[in-house]
């Protein structure tokens, strides 16, 4: 699936999924409407049953499962999702709700080319689980953050992130709803950036538009 742009040719990308894909389909969503100018290469899950799968394919994209749950050795899986991704020779590998911890090697392989979306404020709340400890701790804001990826769990150098406030009335589903809202507006836009040469990943410093980012992008709806 390929986006159209005059200025710019459409990046080569691979996605990796394990679940419903909504982040996967406001992808595709932005490469249909030209906003994006991506060629969405393939959709790769571990999970056989992640219903992204079925999107990627109703919108003609190729699919692969490399499914976890068979390997007993983890160098052996990301060995195998590496052989599997570099089959399509992505420019930019995109974590879109991707639930398996990947080993250093691979991320290693994919410096600087790879990016994940993460709901929370990083570096604030890295982990699982992150609208109800933002609810626990009674916090005032939420959010998500679109960071290159790194060996340390979500704390590689952050893109951009977009806010909302928390209410009291707020429960995991509500603040998950609008969390999810301002993820599919910033992480095509951060996949944008990089694929208009705008953005890229110089040893642990972003630099957007040839100078340093000293602090994420805030996206303002």
């Amino acid at each position: 699936m390929t986006g159209n742009s005059d200025a710019t040719p459409p990046l080569p990308i691979v996605i990796l999924i394990s679940g419903h894909g909504s982040n996967l389909q406001a992808i595709i969503d932005a490469v249909r409407s030209g906003e994006l100018p991506v060629e969405i290469r393939c959709v790769i899950s571990n999970r056989p049953d992640a219903y992204g799968l079925l999107r990627a394919r109703e919108a003609g994209i190729p699919t692969r499962i490399v499914n976890h749950s068979v390997y007993t050795d983890r160098r052996v899986f990301d060995h195998d999702l590496l052989q599997t991704i570099d089959a399509f020779q992505p420019s930019l590998v995109v974590l879109a709700g991707f639930m398996r911890i990947l080993g250093p090697g691979l991320i290693d392989h994919y410096q600087g080319r790879m990016m994940n979306i993460h709901p929370s404020l990083l570096p604030a709340y890295p982990g699982l689980d992150t609208h109800q400890r933002v609810i626990d701790a009674k916090e005032k804001h939420h959010g998500a953050s679109v960071h290159f990826v790194t060996n340390e769990l979500d704390s590689g150098p952050v893109i951009i992130q977009g806010r909302v406030s928390v209410s009291p009335d707020d429960d995991v589903n509500s603040l998950n709803a609008r969390v999810q809202e301002l993820e599919h507006h910033i992480y095509p836009l951060a996949i944008k950036w990089f694929a208009e040469r705008r953005l890229e990943l110089a040893g642990d410093t972003i630099m957007f538009d040839r100078k340093p980012l000293s602090q994420p992008v805030e996206y303002r709806q």
